[in-house]
């Protein structure tokens, strides 16, 4: 019996992200980051000192991981780009579908080799218009290719497993990958299908146990499911449209989880588009620098 948990957290930022994605923290520099993809901005916040930062973008971006103590990378409209910590200043690192306006970024994750995963979609959802990248050292190579919302991108804690669902499709696959590469290394499978289930399977992050945390958005709940695929934990979010899940703090003893105001009844939701943070128990894990060269 899967064991429901009323939220008990906080709301982290209580400014409105039209489309909140891409949460993400750097252990390191103690910053947290996300994304309001729909209003360009990248949105900063230090743990400790609680100083926040809003950086607004030239194009729709979704996710960023660290390079080294100098350069984060952004996942945007084009491509990825290097984003000097210092100046600002933005460089193209890798294109990605440049030249077609139909689709932007949306869900990236890095894996343990420094390969960055980035899902691309249209930006009105158009039926099987986006795909799934492998990015290592600026070589571009497609991966999945048909997928209208690429999301849940994650991987075990070995390296030897890539998760990704179609939010579309709701069925979260299980791919084996070469663990030295983060390339499949072998044909994709259905892990978890909840396609005749509410709401959609967004945003998601693996744990130190191998867990998978998935935000379920339109439902209002983060999932827990174990290494077997099954359903142990729910907990209750205050607000519908939950996005992403990310372990925050030099700990890892809170998550994160960003959500969305579009298309929210502001009146009857309050809370939506808000940033919040809860303890769940899990075992922190957090994202690897990407391989840039």
């Amino acid at each position: 019996m899967t064991a429901e948990t009323v939220f008990e957290g906080r709301i982290l930022v209580n400014q409105r992200m039209e489309l909140g994605e891409g949460p993400g923290y750097d252990p390191a520099s103690d910053q947290i980051w996300w994304f309001d993809i729909l209003n360009c901005q990248l949105h900063l916040l230090n743990a400790s000192t609680r100083d926040r930062r809003i950086v607004s973008l030239p194009e729709m971006a979704s996710a960023m991981a660290v390079v080294d103590e100098h350069r984060q990378i952004i996942a945007m409209e084009t491509g990825l780009y290097f984003h000097d910590v210092s100046t600002g200043a933005l460089s193209l690192h890798a294109a990605i579908e440049p030249d077609n306006a139909v689709t932007r970024s949306n869900d990236a994750r890095v894996h343990q080799s420094g390969a960055f995963w980035v899902g691309t979609m249209g930006k009105n959802a158009e039926k099987e218009a986006g795909a799934i990248y492998h990015v290592l050292g600026g070589t571009v190579t497609k991966i999945f290719d048909k997928v209208t919302i690429p999301n849940a991108i994650c991987f075990s804690p070995e390296g030897d497993t890539g998760y990704y669902v179609d939010t579309d499709l709701n069925t979260l696959m299980r791919v084996p990958l070469d663990p030295e590469t983060g390339l499949p290394d072998g044909p994709e499978e259905v892990f978890i299908d909840t396609s005749q289930k509410p709401g959609g399977m967004d945003g998601a992050i693996c744990d130190g146990d191998g867990h998978i945390w998935n935000a379920r958005f339109g439902a209002g709940v983060l999932d827990q499911y174990d290494p077997a695929g099954r359903l142990v934990a729910r907990f209750q979010l205050p607000a519908r449209q939950p996005t992403c899940p990310a372990f925050i703090g030099r700990d890892g003893g809170w998550m994160m989880v960003t959500t969305a105001a579009r298309d929210a009844k502001l009146d009857q939701e309050p809370n939506a588009g808000f940033t919040f943070a809860l303890v769940t128990g899990a075992k922190p894990r957090f994202d690897p620098a990407y391989k840039a060269f």
